[in-house]
């Protein structure tokens, strides 16, 4: 059976994060992930973590600073230090919610350089945190204006270069839909490099219904093959969380 796992910064928004995590093991979700825990107390999370047994699957690096900032420093040149100083602080959160995947942000970046530094600060960090697994995606422009990895042959890669066991693809499929128009085709390529996989429905972001891509057959593809690892709902729900839940199949 698929572990699923729910998006807090998605789903049940309406409640606090702690209130979120209950929620997600009462609609029968096995984790969670949370992209940005970085401005709530870690003791009720912790908690509420405890409390249900969920894992806190991935968050995100580096910490937010979105006003007018750039979205993650690995891929830009000069940005070292901040990115290492970033790097820090969320292993300092991953440790304290017991996070196996770290999503590691590019930021915006083009050229030879941005691809240097990303690659430098990947080994970077897969020697800094052996006990972790950095995650790279490849974000479409839409979502995202000028960032640097919009490109999966591209993430293939810089993977291939980093050449460390801890780092991965996180593989969204609704970012390589809207990316190439045929995610299924990119996961025929590239789905064996995936550790972390997210789902979004097509093409407003809504639940994971079969439409554009037909994921019931993804989600029996999956079991076909072994997957053993994590597919997470990072979606808008259309009409509140626990209405849309009909898309996951229940154990």
């Amino acid at each position: 059976m698929l572990k699923f796992v729910a998006n807090i910064s998605f789903l049940f928004k309406d409640l606090t994060i702690p209130e979120r995590i209950h929620a997600a093991t009462a609609n029968g979700f096995h984790g969670v992930e949370l992209l940005f825990p970085y401005d709530d107390p870690v003791p009720p999370i912790q908690q509420a973590l405890s409390a249900t047994g969920l894992p806190m699957v991935l968050i995100n690096a580096p910490p937010p600073n979105y006003a007018g900032g750039t979205r993650g420093f690995a891929a830009i040149p000069g940005a070292e230090e901040r990115f290492r100083y970033d790097l820090r602080r969320t292993l300092r959160y991953a440790r304290s919610l017991h996070t196996r995947f770290v999503h590691v942000m590019a930021g915006a970046g083009s050229g030879d350089d941005a691809r240097a530094a990303f690659v430098s600060n990947l080994r970077y960090a897969a020697a800094e945190a052996p006990d972790r697994t950095f995650t790279i995606e490849p974000i479409n422009q839409d979502d995202m204006p000028g960032y640097f990895l919009s490109d999966f042959d591209l993430a293939a890669e810089i993977l291939d270069e980093v050449g460390a066991h801890n780092v991965a693809l996180q593989f969204d499929v609704y970012h390589a839909q809207k990316i190439t128009g045929d995610a299924m085709a990119v996961w025929s390529r590239h789905g064996h490099r995936a550790r972390h996989i997210q789902i979004a429905g097509l093409p407003d972001r809504h639940e994971p219904v079969a439409g554009v891509v037909d994921y019931p057959a993804f989600f029996r593809h999956l079991e076909s093959i072994g997957y053993d690892g994590y597919v997470s709902a990072e979606y808008h729900p259309a009409n509140g969380t626990e209405a849309g839940l009909g898309w996951m199949p229940r154990d």
